[in-house]
């Protein structure tokens, strides 16, 4: 599934030799599989392992799993549509968002 994903955020964006990406993963099983098919354009970058301070949305998983910890979706596109109506509502919780992924040395831009 995460090959898939891969070629398809390639192909979104038209990836080649002469336009690039660098992803920043964590460690996770899927991210750095042998079976992983690495498309033209798209290069990886590992974080430490344990080190969520690097990674701030990885404190944002509680709050969207949630939504299906006590539901068990019948397809994937059920998964969906609750996934998507919760985050639609964690973007009107700036406050919320705000103090699980701003560290104190994490630099601030000001709001345009």
């Amino acid at each position: 599934m995460f090959n898939r994903v891969l070629a398809d955020f390639a192909r979104e964006f038209q990836l080649s030799r002469n336009k690039r990406v660098l992803l920043v993963l964590d460690q996770a099983g899927w991210h750095i599989s042998h079976q992983l098919k690495l498309p033209e354009g798209l290069d990886l970058f590992y974080l430490p392992a344990h080190s969520p301070e690097l990674q701030p949305a990885e404190r944002l998983w509680p709050l969207t799993n949630e939504v299906v910890a006590n539901h068990t979706p019948r397809s994937l596109s059920e998964l969906e549509e609750l996934l998507v109506l919760r985050c639609q509502k964690l973007l009107k919780q700036h406050d919320l968002v705000k103090g699980l992924t701003c560290y104190h040395w994490w630099p601030m831009t000001r709001a345009v």
